[in-house]
């Protein structure tokens, strides 16, 4: 579930921290856009007798499709055959799309609850943990170990992306800030993945660059899926960090009023 960072309310506290307001305001016009183009399907599927937990539920099914195109990729596919990431990578923007509809069919049919908020929560991070099980499991049976450990590394900055926000709003303090938040992960590994799959039928799967004076290749193929996955390994750790010590800073303060 994508929500506007805009409307977010102070908590009893009266503490939270807030993310550079160029970028709320920037993020939460693209979401309304999209919220535009998908409200004629999510009142279809109000209509119909969709749930906010079933459109949830539905996600997590298609991360699991996701999963399983890649291990497809390792048991059926060969080490140039880039199409299974292509694929995969359009079934994780689908997927994605039930991430925004859940929220909205809660909010357009009013539908919305304190358990619904929990178990879209906790499904997402399933979904996550799915989707990047699969992408681990394809470079380490095609042999990208580097570019396995940097998956591990983007599963694990993601998790804490999530974990930090949610243990501060546990603590009483919201905590939104940051790159590469839930949105921009999917889109990121969706996008990268489909233009690798498409590249891939254009240059070939076994494709590397050279260098003249550097002994091994400074791109393939792979490199179109798995840099975007680095990128984020990196981000999503900072984004982690950042909010950790942002967090402090509130806390700190809180602490020290009440003193």
């Amino acid at each position: 579930m994508i929500e506007s960072p805009i409307k977010d309310i102070p908590n009893k506290t009266g503490l939270r921290l807030e993310p550079d307001i160029n970028k709320v305001l920037l993020r939460d016009k693209f979401q309304l856009l999209i919220y535009k183009i998908i409200d004629p399907m999510v009142k279809g599927l109000i209509r119909i007798g969709f749930t906010p937990n079933t459109i949830t539920t539905i996600g997590l099914a298609l991360n699991i499709g996701v999963a399983a195109i890649f291990i497809l990729g390792v048991e059926e596919g060969n080490r140039g055959d880039f199409s299974y990431v292509g694929w995969a990578g359009a079934l994780i923007l689908f997927a994605g799309l039930f991430d925004m509809l859940d929220g909205q069919v809660a909010r357009l049919g009013n539908m919305s609850s304190t358990f619904g908020a929990l178990y879209d929560s906790v499904l997402d991070r399933y979904s996550e943990m799915v989707m990047f099980l699969g992408i681990c499991y394809y470079l380490v049976g095609h042999h990208y170990f580097i570019s396995s450990i940097f998956a591990f590394i983007a599963l694990i900055g993601s998790m804490m992306v999530s974990y930090t926000r949610a243990r501060s709003e546990g603590l009483g303090i919201q905590n939104k800030g940051g790159l590469m938040q839930r949105p921009e992960r999917v889109v990121l590994v969706g996008v990268s993945a489909i233009v690798c799959g498409v590249v891939a039928e254009i240059i070939g799967g076994d494709y590397k660059l050279y260098l003249p004076g550097i002994r091994f290749h400074v791109f393939e193929t792979m490199t179109i899926f798995t840099l975007p996955i680095t990128i984020m390994a990196i981000l999503t750790n900072i984004t982690a960090i950042t909010r950790l010590f942002a967090a402090r800073k509130a806390l700190d303060e809180r602490d020290n009023s009440l003193i």
